[in-house]
């Protein structure tokens, strides 16, 4: 799973979320940081009004939160959303000595990303293709 910091890169060159179960999001504000949660029908679910989405926390006793704008939210795509969301310039990934590599293809060439993790690997490869679809 990618950190809070290369999460909000991504939101940050643009990524926009619309919760759905199983999604895993934090609380972007001082003193959650590490906190995860997960979208989920019987505790945390979207709730989708016109002026924006808000998640509500259905019958949490520990603390003292009831709904959540999804603005205030900070998303933390999987593994495999990351990928779905490179569609066609995802060519493959592959196992390195240190970890992973992911190849893209943009502009006719090939480009590689290497991180420790597949998923880290993959928020990089996207993040370079949101930069190339933006310039």
């Amino acid at each position: 799973m990618i950190d809070e910091d290369i999460a909000r890169l991504l939101r940050a060159a643009g990524l926009r979320w619309q919760p759905v179960s199983g999604d895993t999001f934090a609380i972007d504000r001082p003193g959650m940081t590490g906190e995860r949660f997960t979208v989920s029908e019987m505790t945390i679910e979207p709730h989708h009004f016109d002026t924006g989405t808000i998640l509500g926390f259905n019958g949490t006793t520990e603390w003292a939160l009831d709904s959540l704008a999804v603005e205030d939210a900070l998303w933390i795509p999987r593994e495999d959303q990351l990928r779905e969301l490179l569609g066609g310039s995802f060519r493959h990934l592959a196992r390195t000595p240190d970890g992973y590599r992911v190849t893209l293809e943009l502009d006719g060439a090939e480009r590689f990303f290497e991180e420790d993790d597949a998923a880290t690997a993959y928020a990089q490869a996207l993040l370079s293709l949101i930069a190339a679809a933006v310039a």
